[in-house]
């Protein structure tokens, strides 16, 4: 992330890879900031933004706010891991596990099958993907 102040407005640059996102209070400083980064990078514009890495991105100009929502990624990691055990449908609760349990090394599998420490370890990392993005409150 880049930040930068072109007369006396901040504007906020952040690069992924090969996705920009370019943010600034002021509209018409954000317009001529973006025009002459297209124009030094080939670049194209994609319109105001409304996706980003795997977020929807919502606004309100009006009340002055923004919502991220990862309500697509999010099922599309627990889609594959629920719905084969019959747990895709059930009431969600506030505390998923009774209050005060305890697990050890001796409640897991002594054998688990070979391809386990890679699926959990992909679902795990899925997880902190979408913890860090939209939903601390997981962590």
């Amino acid at each position: 992330m880049w930040r930068v102040i072109i007369e006396g407005h901040r504007i906020l640059l952040y690069v992924h890879i090969d996705d920009l996102v370019v943010a600034c209070a002021n509209q018409p400083v954000l317009d001529a900031f973006r025009k002459r980064l297209l124009e030094a990078f080939e670049g194209t514009y994609e319109g105001p933004l409304e996706h980003y890495l795997g977020c929807k991105i919502a606004r309100d100009p009006v009340a002055g706010t923004t919502t991220l929502s990862q309500k697509y990624y999010t099922e599309e990691i627990l889609q594959p891991i629920l719905q084969p055990h019959g747990f895709w449908d059930i009431p969600r609760r506030n505390t998923p596990m009774k209050p005060n349990t305890c697990l050890s090394k001796d409640d897991c599998d002594p054998n688990p099958k070979t391809d386990f420490r890679c699926r959990y370890c992909g679902i795990v990392g899925r997880f902190g993907y979408l913890v860090t993005m939209t939903r601390t409150d997981l962590a």
